[in-house]
């Protein structure tokens, strides 16, 4: 593309070079450039991308966007300051790739619980209803019916524009993507329009990253405060920080809730392990989704297809046909009765969430024995709050290790240990071997009981001081159970 169309509508404080010079491909990593490149030069909270401008200049890159220009400038390069780099990357990419998300619907989804399953949840309706999508999440990326591996729940701006490039090549009129605290402060989402932004819930997590609960709320909070007039902002009227998201969004403002009026309401009728039976707006319908928090996740995903022009009772028909989504309450029936469920819950609210769903459902006659563990080089205050709620609301608890990463598995235990109540003590156990602690839960699980694995849910790896060992807990389980049924 010509640098100065790749520039449209772009604010520069000054340039230098050839306007009319061609960008091969733009990248903010200097070992990628290549020749004709431009290099976006941001100041990271590691490393400071001005500081590689040399280096990018030698592997070939033509332009240079930064906001502090060299002392020397090169006279067959051009240069281009400008105030925000990151920001600018943003636009510069979507520009690049012919602004896509101006070409087809694009819904986001943040929230610190439920953004996977709701996006998930929103791909399947729509594909039900016929329409072809697009589906960027922490459990995959889909265009139409390709899969593509995932690999951050927001990826970086240029990949983003990439695949919702290749959305519109491939006739996708939808896009539903998880919006991330991380992705809105490091302005992967800039420059990118969106029709629809949901909001699911706000509690504790990731306050290693943003520090306080405050800064976390502020930063999802921009996510709302930045969308245009044209787009609607969606929000769970039960969740107190709801009303916060949409204090100073220009976007059409709706709601929705199971305890409170709001625009989208909804009943839960009945509720086991199969399934649910709902009234949402006054429309009953079964869905095999179950669980109070896939309530409102369901709430959300028909919220936001209705705001989109569907007809209520043709969204409720797609959402009776769905099907879980990989580790979200996945459930497996052993042959011995016992009750297996797998769930990615890694927050103190999500595992509060599943444990409530549970024990809601079960009569109370079977033991509910909970593996869980926390991610190392992760927020700590998390840790024994987990520890609480996993004790408090399990027959016995096993804790374990997640993704200990490069910490101390014993460490994050005592950690965990710590918020055990002490009327608790002797209903929990520590085995740090993961394997080995869903080992002894199946063990000691007698017929009709309920073992509950959670934190890792979808993910098909265990990282272990940097290096990512083969793991997955539902192969784990069925492997395990049939080794000990012999």
């Amino acid at each position: 593309m010509i640098l100065s169309e790749l520039l449209h509508k772009i604010p520069v404080l000054e340039t230098f070079g050839n306007l009319s010079s061609e960008v091969s491909e733009i990248v903010f990593d200097s070992r990628k450039v290549t020749e004709g490149s431009l290099y976006v030069a941001i100041k990271g909270t590691v490393s400071d991308g001005h500081s590689y401008i040399s280096s990018a200049i030698e592997k070939g890159a033509k332009t240079i966007v930064c906001e502090v220009l060299p002392e020397n400038l090169v006279e067959v390069i051009n240069y281009i300051q400008v105030k925000n780099s990151s920001k600018t990357l943003g636009k510069l990419a979507a520009n690049f790739y012919g602004n896509p998300s101006e070409n087809l619907k694009l819904i986001g989804i943040t929230g610190t619980n439920g953004k996977t399953t709701a996006s998930t949840l929103l791909f399947d309706i729509f594909k039900n209803l016929g329409y072809q999508s697009a589906l960027i999440s922490t459990v995959e990326y889909r265009v139409g019916d390709e899969i593509i591996h995932s690999t951050h729940t927001t990826p970086d701006v240029i990949r983003l524009n990439q695949m919702l490039a290749k959305a519109v090549e491939s006739g996708c009129e939808y896009a539903f993507m998880e919006v991330s605290s991380h992705g809105i402060h490091q302005d992967r989402i800039e420059g990118l329009h969106f029709a629809v932004a949901g909001f699911t819930n706000l509690t504790h997590d990731h306050l290693d990253y943003h520090k306080t609960f405050e800064e976390y709320l502020k930063t999802k909070k921009r996510f709302f405060d930045e969308l245009p007039e044209t787009a609607v902002a969606i929000t769970n009227a039960d969740d107190k920080n709801g009303d916060v998201m949409l204090q100073n969004t220009k976007a059409k403002k709706k709601d929705y809730a199971l305890k409170t009026l709001a625009d989208y309401h909804g009943k839960i009728l009945e509720v086991d392990f199969n399934g649910m039976l709902l009234n949402f707006n006054g429309k009953e319908f079964w869905t095999t989704l179950t669980g109070k928090f896939n309530v409102y996740n369901l709430l959300l995903a028909f919220a936001i297809a209705v705001e989109l022009g569907f007809n209520e009772e043709e969204v409720l028909q797609a959402i009776s046909t769905l099907k879980r989504v990989k580790g979200r309450f996945e459930t497996i029936k052993s042959d011995g009765g016992i009750f297996f469920i797998v769930d990615y819950a890694h927050t103190p609210d999500a595992l509060e969430n599943v444990l409530d769903s549970i024990n809601e459902i079960r009569t109370k006659n079977e033991r509910l024995i909970t593996v869980f563990g926390c991610g190392g080089d992760r927020d700590h205050a998390k840790r024994p709050e987990m520890g609480k709620i996993a004790t408090r609301k399990s027959t016995l608890a096993i804790i374990t290790t997640d993704n200990p990463r490069t910490e101390n598995p014993q460490e994050i235990i005592k950690e965990i240990e710590a918020g055990v109540e002490p009327q608790n003590f002797s209903k929990y156990t520590s085995i740090p071997d993961r394997r080995e602690a869903i080992k002894m839960a199946i063990k000691f699980a007698e017929p009709k009981d309920i073992v509950l694995v959670a934190g890792k849910g979808h993910e098909t790896y265990q990282e272990i001081n940097g290096v990512r060992h083969h793991f997955d807990d539902k192969e784990t389980i069925i492997e395990l159970y049939k080794l000990m049924s012999k």
